[in-house]
């Protein structure tokens, strides 16, 4: 079985993982003790991609969180599925990042990361056979951008012939909290360039336009987008329902890279003229 190790880190990662892990769960029939209370043993297919069965019987997500301060890891604890994670993989900090990508790469995640790796290793060592990573993320903020790609950069040393898959949510300028939104980006997609295997990008500013256009929404929230997110990348992240790994699914992507970062342009220069 190839295992895939999932991680999330800042505001945003942590809340889109923490809903990911509710649906991975329901999908599996496990209930929020992490005990199997399915009715169909095709739940439990391939369960152990992202699931250790423990010794007690109780399945345990291959999850590390992590964050430069503690609010969002109280929030997950006291949420639905606070409770099926290990006590130990919850990594975070008491200062933040203030939004600033150099706090969170050089300064205040840079003095976490250890501790974050050693969690990293220690479930990497629990796989049979593993298969990659997975990081949820924002490039907006200072911990999922700075802290975020830090920690890509240090496991891509580590471990060089794993896959490294990414959930990036970019920020837009319709939908910004701070200005530095687009610094944090710009420092962070080149980490991301570096290090990533697969980079799937989730944009801000179209999801809100559905919450407004189709949805009708007047004040869209985190939990009215989440779902979408889910939705735009369950084609990967459930891909392990199929009987192929993560790795087939890099090598069969056609083309180059950055090759059709324009469609359009691309089909207008091949496009034949009668002269």
């Amino acid at each position: 079985m190839r295992e895939i190790l999932h991680i999330q880190g800042g505001q945003c990662g942590n809340q889109i993982g923490a809903k990911f892990w509710e649906v991975v769960c329901t999908e599996h029939g496990i209930d929020p003790t992490g005990r199997y209370q399915g009715d169909s043993d095709l739940q439990l297919e391939r369960v152990n991609v992202y699931f250790n069965e423990a010794s007690c019987g109780r399945f345990v997500p291959r999850a590390v969180l992590m964050d430069l301060e503690p609010g969002v890891m109280d929030s997950i604890r006291s949420g639905p599925v606070g409770q099926i994670f290990r006590p130990d993989n919850f990594v975070f900090g008491q200062s933040g990042a203030g939004n600033n990508w150099a706090k969170g790469h050089y300064t205040e995640g840079a003095e976490l990361i250890d501790s974050v790796l050693d969690v990293v290793r220690k479930e990497a060592e629990n796989c049979d056979c593993l298969q990659g990573f997975q990081v949820c993320h924002s490039l907006g903020g200072g911990t999922g951008s700075g802290m975020g790609t830090l920690l890509i950069s240090k496991i891509r040393e580590e471990y060089p012939d794993r896959m490294m898959l990414t959930f990036s949510v970019f920020p837009s300028p319709k939908v910004s909290d701070t200005v530095v939104e687009p610094y944090n980006a710009t420092l962070s997609v080149h980490q991301l360039v570096e290090n990533a295997d697969e980079c799937m990008v989730l944009d801000n500013e179209a999801l809100y336009d559905i919450c407004f256009r189709t949805l009708k929404l007047t004040t869209p929230s985190c939990k009215s987008w989440l779902p979408f997110y889910l939705w735009l990348s369950s084609c990967i992240l459930f891909f392990r329902t199929f009987q192929y790994e993560s790795k087939i699914v890099w090598f069969n992507i056609f083309f180059s890279f950055l090759y059709y970062l324009v469609p359009g342009k691309k089909m207008k220069s091949e496009r034949k003229h009668p002269n």
